[in-house]
């Protein structure tokens, strides 16, 4: 055997083995794909239901959205309308009730007098500055 020989059955054995490592490393890779495969064929039956009932719930959450915001316009139409009433009642009842208030001081106030027998002036009937 001469050395050219050799170096070819050198350099053909290591073909041999960098082809049978390249068959394992492919036989791996496809096992590896399969189960790749499996794992995402199982991630989708499970993650398929959950994205259809997010999608359910996040359609329920802005139809309890709209509602909220309908009855928020009406809290605020209420408010609004308490305010105006509330403002109303007080320039209607405001004026009246202190000239009612008024009335009631000053009428106590000539009761305690004349019950007292006490009206400011004399006895005999002329005013107390002197005039008449």
């Amino acid at each position: 055997m001469s050395a050219g020989e050799i170096a070819v059955l050198v350099a053909s054995t290591a073909f041999a083995c960098a082809v049978v490592g390249l068959l394992v490393t492919v036989v791996s890779l496809r096992k590896e794909v399969g189960r790749l495969r499996t794992i995402t064929d199982e991630l989708r039956r499970q993650t398929v239901p959950l994205v259809a009932d997010a999608h359910r719930v996040v359609d329920q959450a802005a139809t309890e959205m709209e509602r909220v915001g309908a009855v928020l316009d009406s809290t605020e139409s209420v408010h609004a309308t308490v305010d105006s009433a509330s403002k109303l009642a007080y320039r209607a009842f405001a004026n009246p009730v202190v000239k009612v208030l008024a009335v009631r001081a000053g009428a106590a106030t000539g009761i305690r007098r004349l019950a007292s027998g006490s009206d400011g002036s004399p006895r005999n009937g002329t005013p107390r500055n002197g005039s008449r």
